[in-house]
């Protein structure tokens, strides 16, 4: 058992992969507080460039020279293994240890806190959730997958009772939460790389639910053939999000998807009393987040470009639905970097049918992330399977990308880079 203040007694902590999206807020949070924050990561983002800016001493690159001497706590992402360099000298010194996820059921112990879990969209519905408990004067404490576009940045210090956080399902990270409300957005194959099947998923959402007390609620679509096995004998009370279907729900960015999402926000909004109409006004205001379905600007030669996280192909399925309805008749380019050799292979043949609603696409090359070279699937093997409207080929790396973007796309079009990894660059690049 971790001691109850560990988070709170420690005053120098030191972060393994600090530019995780997750993790840089709880970073963002103890520098709030005045802790010395030390880190590394393997390689730079603007993510890290904030946290420097806020008074984190970072390095690239992982070594065990990088833990500074007087070091009383380590907080560590559950994508580094017990062969990091830094992991093992964190060890031979006896420095307390402590994952992302064990650092969320720290702050979520004591708190009234709302944790959005699913498969997809589960970012989105917690930046919705926060706008609308930030305009009612509600001052949550926020976590947040992706940057939130009112104040850029995946973290809000709140000074309420309330923890809204974002619940991811790898490796059952999200049995470290307490929560009190829970959504489940959805329930899709991924991360087969540590789940067997969707059984085996099932049964980690599942467990998490069961977590819920005997007051606290379960906002879902009981109606989902796969989410519905698992609402049995549970403590909490089912809320089935279809009943806040409203066709006054109006919002900046497209898709069915989004319009569930928010549904599943306004039913939060119901469960915490606040105003229905106020909680539709501050979904009408919602920017959405970065990477999710991100307006990024319109190059020198007018070509209209965004960025998508979505790396699942349930994902990139609904991000093109929704942009086909947003631009009608206009050319969509799309370029797609794989995430993870494992989710490429076993999704295969979901990924070949993913990208209908595109006209043409470039695939990058496989983003390894965690992973060791897998020879026998590639991002060649995907485009040589995929039949969409005009073209799709795969080239060898950004900079062959960006040169035939440049000589074939023309004032007007729409370029959409899609991936989980670093694919965001080429459309940085182009607006240069």
């Amino acid at each position: 058992m971790m001691k109850e203040s560990i988070l709170k007694s420690a005053r120098n902590i030191h972060f393994i992969g600090i530019g995780g999206i997750g993790i840089s807020a709880i970073a963002r949070m103890l520098l709030l507080e005045g802790k010395n924050v030390s880190g590394s990561d393997m390689s730079d983002s603007s993510i890290i460039d904030e946290l420097k800016k806020a008074g984190a001493k970072i390095l690239i690159g992982h070594n065990s020279k990088n833990l500074p001497k007087n070091t009383d706590l380590i907080i560590y992402t559950i994508a580094i293994n017990d062969k990091n360099e830094e992991f093992i000298e964190a060890k031979r010194r006896k420095i307390k240890m402590i994952t992302y996820p064990e650092s969320l059921k720290e702050i979520s112990k004591d708190k009234y806190t709302i944790a959005i879990s699913g498969t997809h969209g589960k970012t989105t519905t917690t930046a919705m959730i926060a706008k609308i408990m930030l305009d009612a004067g509600l001052d949550p404490t926020v976590i947040v997958g992706s940057l939130l576009k009112d104040v850029k940045s995946n973290f809000i210090a709140g000074k309420s009772k309330y923890f809204l956080v974002e619940a991811c399902e790898y490796r059952k990270s999200f049995l470290n939460i307490n929560p009190t409300i829970t959504i489940v957005t959805n329930i899709d194959n991924d991360h087969l790389d540590y789940y067997k099947d969707i059984n085996d998923i099932q049964t980690a959402f599942c467990e998490f639910i069961h977590k819920v007390p005997k007051k606290g609620y379960i906002i879902c679509n009981p109606k989902d053939k796969i989410v519905a096995p698992i609402l049995t004998d549970l403590q909490g009370t089912v809320i089935d999000c279809n009943e806040f279907e409203d066709e006054k729900i109006e919002l900046k960015i497209p898709g069915k998807h989004n319009i569930k999402n928010a549904e599943m926000a306004l039913a939060t909004a119901h469960l915490l009393g606040i105003d229905k109409q106020k909680a539709l006004e501050s979904l009408k205001g919602f920017l959405g987040t970065w990477r999710r379905f991100e307006y990024k600007g319109v190059n020198p030669n007018g070509v209209i470009i965004y960025d998508d996280y979505g790396h699942h192909p349930t994902e990139i399925k609904a991000t093109l639905c929704g942009a086909r309805e947003f631009f009608g008749n206009k050319e969509i380019t799309v370029v797609f970097q794989p995430h993870l050799y494992s989710r490429t292979k076993i999704l295969f043949n979901d990924f070949i049918e993913a990208f209908g609603d595109a006209d043409n696409l470039v695939i990058s090359p496989i983003y390894s992330a965690r992973e060791v070279f897998d020879p026998t699937i590639s991002s060649d093997m995907l485009a040589k399977k995929i039949q969409i409207k005009n073209k799709v080929m795969s080239l060898v790396n950004f900079r062959e990308i960006e040169k035939y973007l440049k000589s074939n796309l023309k004032k007007g079009d729409i370029l959409i880079t899609i991936g989980a990894g670093d694919v965001y660059k080429i459309g940085e690049n182009l607006l240069k």
